[in-house]
């Protein structure tokens, strides 16, 4: 095949059955649907400035499809520095996942920390979590989280990203260690002098009431939600959204910023090694009810244990 059938073919592959590739690349390139219908039949070619636009659009690496070698293409998100960055974040995001359908999609989430979904959620625990993130990427953040000013619109904003994870079937894998760093950070501000002792119990709390409602989607047996348990797989925080028509693989590279992928060889070698960690893993929704507890019992005994160090530091 030509380079220009190359390409035509993987765009058909990646489309959904009722969308018109000649309306697709009309579309994409802004040409007329005639103009469009001339480069699909081969009849004229596509300019590099196309090419590019095309391979862009639908995340295709020119190496890959040409030259065979094992490259991908990957968007960076941008680096965050301020409230301004977060936004542009959560709506790079939010462009990124508006291909997917949610009631088509599965997130799988090797949770290292507690999932960003239940970071977007107006309560203080949100607050603090930005609060981290900006003085973990920030060169100097020395200011208390009392009066770190945090746009709450931020997360209203961005109730698009919390209704796609609460509409998909989400899959998250978790371990003993995923709310440790959680409590550390809240212990670390607190005992610094940048977090007070009310705050700090309160953070405490939205954690632990996170860590409840995540028991009671497992005892319910939630169609949309499963959480696995996993004592041997090095978590990291990927995330994959996973669809026959389309999928994403996203990679942290530091505390908050990820490499993407649309490549579909890619997102599929993602979801095959996922699959295998699941049978390693155990299945919390499906365990016996002391499985489950054993579980979650731990969970909130270390935030019992935190709750304990700082009211006795106080009374020290």
């Amino acid at each position: 095949m030509t380079h220009q059938e190359i390409l035509l073919s993987t765009i058909r592959r990646l489309l959904p059955k009722n969308i018109s590739l000649n309306d697709e690349i009309a579309k994409v390139l802004d040409i007329s649907y005639d103009a469009a219908h001339r480069r699909i039949s081969l009849k004229s070619k596509f300019s590099i400035e196309e090419t590019i636009l095309l391979c862009k659009h639908y995340a295709l690496s020119m190496d890959t499809l040409y030259k065979k070698q094992e490259n991908i293409l990957i968007e960076k998100t941008k680096k965050i520095e301020s409230m301004t960055d977060f936004k542009s974040y959560f709506e790079k995001t939010r462009e990124i996942l508006s291909y997917l359908n949610p009631k088509e999609t599965i997130i799988y989430y090797a949770a290292k920390d507690i999932p960003m979904n239940y970071a977007v959620a107006g309560t203080l625990f949100s607050k603090f979590k930005f609060y981290i993130w900006l003085t973990l990427l920030k060169k100097k953040q020395n200011v208390h989280f009392e009066e770190f000013l945090f746009e709450s619109s931020l997360i209203n904003d961005d109730s698009y990203l919390k209704s796609f994870f609460d509409n998909t079937n989400r899959i998250e894998i978790w371990n003993d260690t995923t709310i440790n760093s959680s409590l550390q950070q809240i212990f670390y501000f607190f005992e610094s002098g940048l977090l007070n002792y009310k705050n700090a119990i309160i953070i405490l709390n939205d954690i632990n009431l996170i860590i409840k409602n995540i028991e009671q989607k497992c005892e319910t047996n939630s169609s949309n939600f499963q959480i696995y348990y996993n004592e041997l797989l090095i978590l990291n925080n990927s995330v994959l959204f996973y669809s026959k028509e389309k999928s994403v693989f996203f990679l942290p590279y530091n505390a908050l910023g990820y490499y993407a992928t649309s490549d579909k060889d890619a997102c599929e070698e993602q979801q095959e090694y996922i699959i295998n960690q699941l049978s390693n893993s155990k299945s919390l929704n499906q365990s016996g009810k002391k499985d489950r507890k054993i579980f979650f019992n731990k969970m909130y005994q270390k935030i019992d244990f935190y709750i304990a160090k700082i009211e006795n530091y106080v009374i020290e």
